[in-house]
């Protein structure tokens, strides 16, 4: 079998010459045949504990966020040409993120994302797996591969699932795949901007915590088997089930998803959208140990009338993730903490100002733009670039593949590990060169030394 080479200018080298060179070069992998990935870039302490990713469902214009055009002109910028220059000299973003441009030395921003698919469905499941899409093997999403490495066969104990969804999973491109059911995350539905926010299978609507507690009473009572017969191994087991799904119900569980413990300053400041309050959500829970949070915000397959849809949607982002990157430094939770927001693919630079489109853009695979913070990722940073109006990579290509590797990378994840499957096949964490993916390397420029 014959591994990714995250470095395919070179010429290739003997077997015995890449383990004379150790396999790796400084700008990434250098593999041989029937070599694993032991030594891909993971520390020998995983720097981040965990992963809030913002999935960007939809697509979002990277002229209208991150990799403002101003200088290409009305057709290119749109209504949107005064970009902010934010606290990092030399980085601007959307005049609409003023809270984000404050925060810019904590968060990198990458320019030149790239995969060339169109298809929201395809594109989604590229940039959430790092595979192309197609085949009859349906891998698992970032975040249950993170489960499956950090989760309860990593020694997990937390009383909620190690993957956690807010609010409601975006179909096969945020699930576990051929990993099956144990890794699929946690929807928790509801609505944190409403109170109580009523988590599924936690909370019961229209019943209240007394009464709940009420009900668990009354039903002891009633149950005489399992006052007589406590010690059998089966009612022992039954009743430890019964007090960790009260422990989610009224117990610790259930005060990680209730936002009234938070500061009303605080609250606003995250914004008081479903949105705003779903960041402030995953803070909580990666602050009690959960491992990867996945909040689907969509709304951002902006076809028609962009810069309305823009100027409604992106204040909202804006103090959601800027807030949360801000509490999260404040809390010292960044460093362990990284933050991914991005989307499946770009969208069309020249804007159509025609009907029935009036100032739309398309899809876009060809160059957009994800942002990168914390968990041992430098900030302040911009890596590649977009040409002059923003249609092509101009240099530095990210692949999917390069950005999934570098935050396995930062969270210790061996990239050889295998993935079990029920065909026994062997796939590993990281895809090997037989899958044809493309890659420009890990993000070594962001990396710790």
């Amino acid at each position: 079998m014959k591994y990714f080479n995250f470095e395919s200018q070179r010429p290739r080298l003997s077997r015995r010459e890449a383990i004379r060179r150790t396999l790796f070069a400084a700008s990434g992998l250098m593999l041989a045949d029937h070599l694993s990935f032991s030594a891909f870039a993971v520390p020998k302490t995983a720097r981040a504990k965990a992963v809030i990713q913002i999935w960007l469902a939809g697509g979002p214009s990277h002229l209208d966020t991150f990799d403002p055009k101003p200088e290409a002109g009305v057709d290119y910028a749109g209504q949107l040409r005064t970009p902010l220059e934010t606290n990092v000299s030399g980085i601007r973003i959307s005049e609409l993120m003023p809270v984000l441009a404050k925060q810019a030395d904590k968060y990198t921003l990458i320019r030149s994302m790239t995969h060339g698919n169109n298809g929201h469905e395809t594109a989604s499941y590229l940039v959430q797996t790092g595979r192309q899409p197609g085949g009859k093997t349906v891998f698992p999403c970032v975040g249950a591969v993170v489960a499956l490495n950090k989760g309860y066969d990593a020694g997990y104990k937390g009383l909620i699932p190690p993957y956690v969804v807010l609010t409601e999973p975006q179909g096969r491109f945020d699930e576990a795949g051929f990993l099956g059911a144990r890794y699929k995350p946690f929807a928790t539905g509801g609505n944190p901007a409403q109170t109580p926010f009523a988590v599924d299978g936690i909370i019961t609507p229209g019943i209240t915590e007394q009464r709940q507690k009420s009900r668990r009473e009354l039903l002891h009572k009633l149950d005489t088997l399992a006052q007589t017969m406590a010690a059998d191994p089966q009612i022992a087991a039954t009743t430890k089930a019964e007090n960790a799904a009260y422990d989610m119900i009224l117990g610790e569980g259930a005060k990680v998803f209730d936002l009234s413990q938070e500061k009303k300053e605080l609250r606003e400041a995250y914004g008081l959208s479903k949105f705003g309050q779903s960041c402030l959500v995953a803070r909580r829970l990666v602050e009690s140990g959960i491992p990867y949070v996945t909040i689907n915000y969509g709304g951002w397959d902006m076809h028609k009338d962009i810069f309305p849809s823009m100027r409604r949607q992106l204040p909202e982002f804006d103090k959601g993730i800027g807030t949360l990157v801000k509490d999260l430094f404040d809390r010292g939770l960044l460093d362990s903490t990284i933050v991914w927001s991005g989307g499946e693919f770009g969208r069309s630079p020249k804007v159509m100002m025609e009907a029935p489109w009036n100032g739309g853009r398309n899809h876009y695979g060809k160059v957009f733009s994800s942002l990168i913070a914390g968990g041992g990722f430098k900030g302040g940073q911009v890596i590649g670039s977009s040409d002059a109006k923003g249609e092509e990579v101009k240099d530095r290509p990210v692949y999917p593949v390069d950005l999934i590797g570098s935050i396995y990378a930062q969270l210790g994840i061996d990239p050889a590990a295998k993935l079990p499957n029920p065909e026994g096949l062997p796939l590993r964490v990281m895809p090997t060169a037989d899958e044809g993916i493309k890659s420009g390397g890990l993000l070594k420029e962001i990396m710790p030394s």
